[in-house]
């Protein structure tokens, strides 16, 4: 790969989601896909090389390695606006940075779904490695950055197996594919309408398809983003500005935008319903904020359920969501930790290597000199061994105050001397590094 690892590299996270930004800001950042290998290839250019861009409804994020973060970000920063048709300054106070561990907990926390809108949103996960990937066949992926990666897939499956967090999530798409029959008998004979793109509404539309719905429409202000999702759900799309005309066709509508203003009026509501002849609609509003005028609660034959609604169908509704939480962020900081601490231990291997390698290559020069005298071998070794390190503790002493000190507590550290220069024997001792 032509990402590499490099000394000094620093985690770094650039990013905007649903707490940062607005949606109407994160739809003008979104990239598409087919579009992610461009843009990468504009962070390349700009000297970041070694990046993972991830695009989805709640975020755009790019999590990356450098060894210079503030000069990596300004370079994230023009590549996004250039993308987006905005300046760079236009970023600030909507995006986010984060370095070194807060970015490391960033990137375990959205892998594991902790970050999300619904939290434990089960495809999170996979468009986490899809990102990867495509970063990866970019030659955008070097070994500092496998290895975060592969450190938060880790950190993922334990919060996923350690805790009911995945559960909650796909039981509320369950329960929606519940209500829509109930509502409206078998799947097969009735129709959907998804307006917005969001993950939770993504994941009731894969569950209605799975139950037997036939003919599922999405819609979204932004034609891209609505021939996206219609490509991966292998359905029909239409104008954003159709959306009430095709409501009158819809038995079940899945609202998952989340804008400032209502996607679903209560005009809307009784112009369709009149269409349909009091046929009932069952709206499941996973929009946050809300996409249906509260309103349309009041019409006859509209059966509307939030989030919140499915929640407490399924559960004890947030305070359950936000223990399970608790305790997947208790898990993420513990895996965490343990990276930043094998992060830095792994700084010791090139050290630990260059001491092994002059210790070989005295011995080999001794047994040549000493032949088959053992004792003038070991004699010979521990000499030449012992050379410079005595060399430079005299003048160590001779020098800057608190230099021989300083080598001192080196050395009962490096060799576990006691008081006595005794060295402290351990099972240990002999093993590899």
């Amino acid at each position: 790969m032509e990402g590499s690892e490099t000394n000094g590299a620093r985690p770094l996270v650039v990013g905007a989601n649903h707490r940062s930004s607005s949606l109407g800001f994160r739809d003008r950042l979104f990239v598409e896909d087919s579009d992610i290998p461009t843009v990468l290839q504009s962070l390349r250019q700009g000297g970041l090389t070694d990046a993972v861009l991830l695009s989805t409804c709640d975020r755009i994020e790019v999590q990356a390695v450098h060894a210079d973060p503030k000069s990596a970000t300004e370079t994230i920063y023009a590549t996004l606006a250039a993308h987006a048709g905005i300046q760079p300054d236009e970023l600030d106070g909507q995006c986010y940075v984060l370095s070194d561990e807060r970015a490391v907990e960033q990137i375990f926390a959205v892998a594991a779904s902790l970050d999300s809108q619904v939290i434990g949103e089960p495809q999170v996960l996979g468009q986490v490695k899809a990102a990867h990937r495509i970063a990866r066949d970019a030659n955008m992926v070097g070994g500092d950055l496998e290895s975060l990666m592969q450190a938060a897939y880790s950190a993922a499956k334990r919060v996923r197996t350690e805790t009911a967090i995945g559960e909650r999530p796909v039981s509320i798409a369950a329960a929606a594919v519940d209500l829509a029959r109930d509502v409206h008998g078998e799947l097969e004979r009735v129709s959907a309408l998804m307006i917005g793109v969001g993950d939770m509404g993504h994941l009731i539309a894969e569950h209605l398809l799975a139950g037997g719905l036939q003919r599922l429409t999405v819609t979204h202000p932004l034609e891209t983003r609505a021939a996206g999702l219609s490509r991966r759900l292998d359905c029909h799309r239409v104008a954003y500005e159709d959306r009430a005309g095709s409501m009158a066709e819809a038995d079940i509508v899945i609202c998952a935008l989340g804008r400032r203003e209502y996607a679903v009026s209560t005009d809307m509501v009784r112009a369709a319903l009149k269409a349909r002849r009091r046929r009932p609609v069952f709206f499941a509003d996973v929009a946050a904020p809300g996409d249906v005028d509260p309103a349309v609660n009041r019409l006859d034959e509209a059966f509307v359920y939030e989030l919140k609604d499915l929640e407490r169908i399924v559960s004890d509704g947030i305070a359950g969501r936000e223990a399970e939480a608790e305790a997947g962020r208790r898990l993420i900081a513990a895996e965490v930790a343990a990276y930043v601490r094998n992060r830095a231990q792994r700084a010791a291997v090139p050290a630990v290597r260059l001491l092994r390698e002059r210790a070989e290559d005295l011995r080999v020069q001794v047994l040549a000199e000493a032949g088959n005298d053992a004792e003038k071998a070991t004699q010979l070794l521990l000499n030449r061994l012992l050379h410079d390190p005595s060399v430079n503790l005299r003048q160590a002493a001779a020098g800057a105050p608190g230099e021989l000190e300083s080598l001192e507590r080196a050395l009962r550290t490096l060799f576990e001397l006691d008081d006595t220069g005794a060295i402290a024997m351990t099972p240990k001792q002999d093993e590899e590094p």
